[in-house]
C-alpha cells in the first residue's frame, strides 16, 4: 500500500468514527498528511475533501446535553462548569450502558460520546460558550422566523438524577459502577475502537510524535491506582516479594524477601519493614519496581496495561485534548507540581468520563510495553505492543526483562507537561521511586 492510500485509509477510518472535525483538527491531519506521509498539502487536501468529513457542522449543544440555557444564564463560572458536568455524565453515561447498540440518529455510540465530550468542553469554556452562544441565537431566531422573542429558547429540564458518592470519592450519576455486564465493580470497562494515539504538538517531545490512530481491544482498568494496603496484602500473602531487612543480607532471604534483580535497592524504602507509612493505607504505593508491579497483577489475577490501552483509558473519550478532561489544567484537577508536596489518597480529583480517577498527576504508571522512541513511526495499528513480550506471555518469562519499560501519566513533583496524555517516559524495570506507582487492567473475554 502506498503512502497515499494508507493516509486515505486512515482519514477514512476516521470519518467512520468521528464524521464532523473542526478547523482545529483538519490542520493536524494537514501536518499528518505532509510529515509523516511526505505527502504534498494539496494531496491531503484531495483527500480530505474527498472523505467527505464535515468541517464546523452546526450544532446545538444544549439538545446534545439535555439542557435549557435558563439552566446556564445569569451563572457563575463554576456553576456553570458544575451544571454542564452534571449533564455531561447523564449522558455519556448512558451511552456507555448502551453498550454497541445503534443510536436513532444513526450515529454509533463512540461518535455521540466524541459529540458529548464537544458539547460539553464549548459550554465549560468562556470564549467558546460566548461564541457559540451569539451563533446559537442567530440560528434560533432564523428558524422561529422572528416569532418568538430573542430570549424565549428550550426550557425543558432534564429528568432529575440523584448523584451517589463512591467510597473513593468520585462523583457518578445515579447508576450501577458496573456500567457493562460483567465488569468487576473496583474497575472501569473501556470499549473497544479506534482514538488518535499521540500528538502532533511542536513542542512535544519527538517521542509522542506522530498522531496517530490505533485499534484497542475492549479492557477493563482499575478506577484507582493500587494502594498501600492493597499492596501489603500481596507482600504478606507472597514472602519472596517483602522487603528485604538488609540490602546485603538478601541472598540469606532469598525465600523470604525479593531478590536483588527484581529492584535497585530501595523498593518500599517508605515502608517501615513490611508495614506502610501510617495515615498512607489509601496513598497509591510507592518505590515499586516494574518486576514487583507485575508480580502483584499476576496475583490479583489481572496485568499491566499497555501503553496504548493506558493512554485511551486516560483520555476518557476525549480524542483530541491534552489531558483527560480537557485543554487547560489546575490544581482541581491532579496532584502535580509539587503543590502538595507527596501523594494524595485515590479518588481526590474528579474521574474522567470512563470514571477512573488520577490518570494525570498523583504518581507515575507502569506499562507493559518496552520504551522504543521511534516506536510511533512502525507500530501495528491494532493492539499495538512494544518489545518482545506480549500480554500472554508467561511471568516467569516477562521477570527477566532488563531493558526500559514506560512509564505514563506525571506525578505529583512534576510540571504540566509531563501529565499530557500523550506524554511519554522511560525507566529501567528495576527502578522505584517515591514518584511511581501503578494500576491493573484486565482484558474481556470474548
Amino acid at each position: 500500500m502506498s503512502k497515499h492510500e494508507e493516509f486515505r485509509s486512515i482519514v477514512d477510518t476516521l470519518k467512520e468514527t468521528i464524521p464532523n472535525i473542526t478547523t482545529q483538527q483538519r490542520a493536524l491531519l494537514l501536518r499528518q498528511g505532509v510529515q509523516q506521509y511526505d505527502l504534498s498539502k494539496d494531496d491531503v487536501e484531495e483527500i480530505l475533501n474527498a472523505s467527505g468529513i464535515v468541517i464546523g457542522e452546526s450544532v446545538d449543544y444544549f439538545d446534545v446535553l439535555n439542557l435549557s440555557i435558563e439552566e446556564i444564564q445569569d451563572k457563575s463560572e463554576s456553576e456553570i462548569s458544575i451544571r454542564v458536568n452534571a449533564a455531561h455524565r447523564r449522558a455519556y453515561s448512558a451511552s456507555l450502558r448502551a453498550g454497541g447498540l445503534p443510536r436513532p440518529d444513526g450515529k454509533t455510540q463512540e461518535q455521540w460520546r466524541s459529540l458529548l465530550n464537544e458539547a460539553r468542553d464549548t459550554l465549560k469554556n468562556t470564549q467558546k460558550r460566548r461564541e457559540y452562544l451569539a451563533s446559537y441565537r442567530l440560528s434560533q431566531e432564523s428558524s422561529n422566523n422572528q416569532s418568538h422573542p430573542k430570549n424565549e429558547f428550550k426550557t425543558t429540564k432534564p429528568a432529575t438524577s440523584s448523584i451517589i458518592r463512591t467510597n473513593v470519592g468520585s462523583v457518578y450519576p445515579n447508576m450501577d459502577a458496573e456500567t457493562v455486564a460483567g465488569t468487576p465493580s473496583e474497575m472501569a470497562y473501556i470499549p473497544a475502537g479506534e482514538y488518535p494515539m499521540g500528538c502532533n504538538d511542536e513542542d512535544a517531545d519527538a517521542s509522542d510524535n506522530p498522531l496517530h490512530l490505533v485499534y484497542v481491544d475492549s479492557f477493563y482498568i482499575d478506577k484507582n491506582l493500587v494502594t498501600n494496603i492493597q499492596y501489603k496484602e500481596f507482600v504478606d500473602a507472597n514472602p519472596q516479594w517483602q522487603k528485604s531487612s538488609d540490602w546485603f543480607d538478601w541472598h540469606k532471604k532469598l525465600k523470604t524477601s525479593i531478590a536483588k534483580r527484581f529492584h535497585d535497592g530501595d523498593y518500599l524504602k517508605n515502608w517501615n519493614g513490611n508495614n506502610y507509612p501510617d495515615g498512607k493505607e489509601h496513598h497509591p504505593v510507592t518505590w515499586v519496581s516494574w518486576h514487583a508491579a507485575i508480580a502483584y497483577s499476576e496475583w490479583v489475577g489481572k496485568r499491566l496495561p499497555t501503553e496504548a490501552e493506558w493512554e485511551k483509558a486516560a483520555r476518557g473519550g476525549l480524542m483530541w485534548q491534552k489531558y483527560p478532561w480537557g485543554n487547560t489544567i489546575d490544581t482541581t484537577n491532579a496532584n502535580y507540581h509539587s503543590n502538595i508536596g507527596d501523594t494524595t489518597e485515590i479518588g481526590q480529583y474528579p474521574a474522567n468520563s470512563y470514571g477512573v480517577c488520577d490518570m494525570s498527576g498523583n504518581v507515575w504508571e507502569w506499562c507493559l510495553d518496552e520504551y522504543d522512541t521511534d516506536y510511533y513511526l512502525k507500530s501495528p495499528k491494532r493492539n499495538p505492543i512494544s518489545g518482545e513480550y506480549d500480554i500472554q506471555s508467561e511471568m516467569n518469562e516477562v521477570l527477566e526483562v532488563s531493558t526500559h519499560r514506560v512509564l505514563r501519566g506525571g506525578s505529583w513533583i512534576d510540571p504540566s507537561h509531563f501529565l499530557t496524555a500523550a506524554y511519554r517516559y522511560k525507566n529501567v524495570p528495576t527502578r522505584t521511586l517515591a514518584r511511581i506507582g501503578f494500576r491493573c487492567v484486565k482484558s474481556v473475554k470474548t
